[in-house]
């Protein structure tokens, strides 16, 4: 038991905290997929970061203002020009998938792996910092959204963002305030990954994290607490696909396989059976234009 809840804690951060920064952003109106690229953007600089200060606390800060960055240009084309917010964020993976690639390749001559970089450091029971972050961070944005003016006006926003501005909310700031919390959220898990887990940064990274954390959203209900036990459960079958990959035998590689696509057809399988159940922010997803009507 004490063996599985460790894997758990081992693998939820970086799931934790890019749900709850797809929360952050569609609570208040702006559907951001771009999850997985953010994280890509993030953990990637956390190695460059790491590798080049020998610091992996500023590796860390660096993936977080990497994700951050890359939310940015997801704000700039969804509130600024109105653009299309869904085909915004597949942009945003597309070029993360090809721009990462490239500077893997030119800043440590590997389309591969990046050199070993320092890594956080582990506490008494062998986990990092992030781990506990990844238990406190959804119950204080909980109390955030529930109990702040602040968290009243980013739902408010999300629901109907003409009836906040008439309250006197300024809601393409706020907005572009939460998307740019959300790519922190997504750059700080996505640097959980390479400084946090592996050590390193794998151009396979972050594997479809980004997109189970948008899952583990959904299925949450877009509340805080929702999405991160949702991020447990995912990263708990992670952890066990894991155990049950080094009990088979390395040739049997179709059980292996098997084994590999567990996390994801879960998330399939959960996605499927909440279908029609499940109701975003009534704002989600559509731009706001200051002088229309609500």
């Amino acid at each position: 038991m004490s063996a599985a809840l460790s894997g758990v804690l081992e693998f939820a951060p970086p799931l934790v905290l890019a749900a709850l920064g797809g929360v952050l952003s569609e609570r208040a109106g702006v559907v951001n997929i771009g999850l997985e690229g953010m994280m890509r953007f993030g953990a990637f600089a956390a190695a460059v970061g790491a590798f080049f200060t020998g610091s992996p606390w500023l590796g860390l800060a660096c993936g977080a203002l990497a994700g951050a960055a890359a939310a940015a240009a997801h704000a700039l084309l969804s509130l600024r020009y109105r653009a299309d917010q869904v085909v915004s964020g597949i942009a945003l993976n597309l070029v993360a998938l090809g721009l990462v690639t490239f500077l893997l390749e030119a800043t440590f001559g590997s389309s591969g792996v990046s050199p070993p970089v320092p890594a956080l450091p582990r506490d008494a029971s062998g986990r990092t910092a992030l781990a506990w972050v990844a238990v406190a961070l959804p119950i204080l944005l909980h109390l955030v959204f529930a109990r702040t003016p602040l968290g009243l006006r980013i739902r408010a926003t999300g629901e109907n963002p003409h009836a906040a501005a008439t309250a006197g909310v300024r809601v393409l700031r706020l907005r572009a305030g939460c998307v740019l919390g959300s790519g922190l959220l997504a750059g700080l898990g996505g640097a959980a990954l390479s400084v946090g887990i592996l050590g390193q940064f794998d151009a396979r990274m972050p594997a479809g994290q980004g997109f189970m954390a948008l899952a583990a959203m959904v299925f949450g209900r877009w509340t805080p607490l929702g999405a991160a036990a949702a991020a447990f459960f995912f990263a708990a079958a992670d952890a066990f696909q894991r155990q049950l990959s080094f009990s088979v035998h390395a040739a049997d590689l179709r059980l292996q396989g098997i084994f590999l696509a567990l996390p994801y057809a879960l998330t399939l399988l959960l996605l499927t059976a909440g279908a029609g159940r499940i109701r975003a922010p009534a704002a989600d997803g559509i731009p706001y234009d200051p002088e229309g009507r609500s």
